[in-house]
């Protein structure tokens, strides 16, 4: 991948955390494109358009739910790994956003300490398990541990 032309989608209803997340993209220097978009329709819809190299995803969007979207993406965008970043911590969610082809799951109260590793493990093709879960509890799902 040519650290020029990285394309990443942000869907997330929650202005002031979305603005968050696409400053903390915006600040590495190889992301070259964020596109923004509040509900899940709406992530589909971009995702197939664009063909990203990274979706950030939250569980609890309007219009069609994370899971349901990232459904849906695998099928517009196979190629493109989808890391959530949700208030969602409940070790059944984790594993459904994992079932549905989820490379990486981060809480967003964590979002500060574990986003940026995250995003490097999932763009090298790794799996990434937010720091709050058990390393065994999701080893069939993550592949790896979280740092």
């Amino acid at each position: 991948m040519v650290a020029s032309t990285l394309r990443v989608i942000v869907a997330e209803d929650f202005a002031a955390f979305r603005r968050y997340l696409c400053s903390v993209l915006l600040g590495r220097p190889d992301i070259q494109f964020v596109c923004e978009v509040a509900d899940g329709l709406e992530a589909v819809q971009s995702a197939q358009e664009l063909q990203p190299h990274l979706v950030l995803l939250d569980i609890g969007l309007p219009g069609l739910n994370g899971i349901e979207a990232a459904r849906r993406i695998r099928e517009v965008a196979p190629q493109t790994p989808i890391l959530f970043v949700s208030q969602e911590s409940s070790a059944d969610v984790v594993r459904s956003a994992f079932d549905v082809g989820g490379c990486g799951y981060v809480v967003k109260i964590d979002a500060a300490t574990d986003l940026g590793a995250a995003i490097d493990r999932v763009l090298r093709g790794e799996r990434f398990v937010g720091r709050r879960f058990s390393e065994d509890l999701f080893a069939d799902a993550s592949g790896a541990a979280s740092p």
